[in-house]
């Protein structure tokens, strides 16, 4: 019966979790066409591309996630390797995004001028950064 109600828990959990990316993902959208004010050219080759982009970001973006859990799943008996484990993930998950973005950027460059290019990134990082806060107000420091 516990087992059963552990997993009907984390699968309720990973479908709020799909439901709020799918709501961010709209809203994201919305904030792209607004702030960005694409030509009806650019438009058109802007969004393939976008979607591309934001399949790849979204692999490891579900292995932050994962991490996130796992560090919850073991916070209240932590062990120092565990720390030094989640770290370690943290650490490649972020090259790993640095990577894809150096990638893609200059695929968008290809598609768009320098300064539209560079602000789609700038909105990128500013929309993180408001994510990345949230969950630095959620997320616990480990305890001694």
């Amino acid at each position: 019966m516990l087992f059963f109600a552990a997993t009907m828990f984390a699968q309720s959990t990973n479908d709020y979790m799909e439901v709020e990316r799918a709501a961010l993902k709209t809203e994201k959208k919305a904030i792209i066409v607004e702030a960005m004010a694409f030509t009806d050219e650019e438009s058109k080759v802007f969004w393939p591309l976008y979607n591309e982009y934001s399949e790849k970001k979204y692999v490891i973006n579900t292995n932050v996630y994962t991490n996130i859990t796992d560090y919850a799943d073991n916070y209240e008996a932590l062990s120092g390797e565990k720390a030094i484990e989640l770290w370690n993930n943290s650490m490649k998950y972020k090259g790993e995004l640095a990577k894809l973005e150096k990638s893609y950027f200059k695929k968008f460059l290809k598609i768009l001028p320098g300064k539209k290019a560079a602000r789609y990134f700038q909105l990128e990082n500013k929309l993180n950064m408001l994510i990345q806060a949230e969950l630095a107000i959620e997320i616990p420091l480990i305890q001694e």
